[in-house]
């Protein structure tokens, strides 16, 4: 059985625990957000209120290497390097923040990623010619070099569901790249870096 802790009758508002360790916040008997051991979640159609505030992170790490021979300005979807977001609100933005390294087979030959939001590209570059536009990405001095990357994206889904974020990968053609570390592993000053992907729901 609920024990009322505090309650606010001029406003409705009531502060409630029961023995599942959890306490909720009603108003006028209907649940606006519930505390437990996992954290704070609001009610069904409820949502924290003031622009700015961090609402929910998401992280995902790749720790593997992935290679790719797919030619620019064609990419091809990094496995593992993505992760998914639920926004509370249409109006939330998300904080999309993307770090790791790339590697390549045959010294400065290109390599370029892309970020995107299900099948969408975001965070590109403008045309210029034949160039391909690109969220992050350079050529590689040599197989046994790496080419640390950061992406950062304040994006706006303008959604509710679940929403994905992906990196995408692509080289200069006669050449491999590879996600994760320099190419070649051979050698103690050949590295190997996980990629980190991490999102944070934003409130509008």
């Amino acid at each position: 059985m609920a024990t009322i802790i505090n309650a606010d009758t001029s406003a409705g508002l009531k502060l409630t625990s029961d023995t599942s360790g959890e306490i909720k916040l009603q108003s006028a008997g209907a649940d606006i957000a519930t505390v437990s051991s996992t954290g704070l979640a609001m009610a069904s159609g409820k949502t924290l209120t003031g622009g700015g505030k961090i609402l929910q992170v998401v992280q995902n790490q790749k720790t593997d290497t992935f290679t790719s021979t797919t030619v620019l300005t064609s990419t091809v979807e990094v496995t593992g390097a993505n992760a998914t977001i639920t926004p509370s609100s249409s109006s939330s933005k998300v904080l999309v923040m993307i770090s790791g390294a790339f590697g390549v087979s045959t010294a400065n030959y290109g390599v370029a990623l892309q970020l995107k939001r299900g099948t969408t590209l975001i965070s590109m570059g403008d045309l210029r010619g034949s160039e391909t536009r690109a969220a992050a990405g350079s050529p590689v001095k040599g197989a046994g070099w790496a080419e640390n990357f950061a992406i950062t994206f304040l994006d706006s889904p303008s959604t509710t569901s679940a929403t994905t974020y992906k990196l995408f990968l692509g080289v200069e053609s006669g050449a491999t790249a590879s996600i994760g570390g320099s190419y070649a592993s051979a050698d103690t000053y050949n590295m190997s870096i996980p990629t980190n992907i991490v999102l944070m729901e934003v409130a509008g």
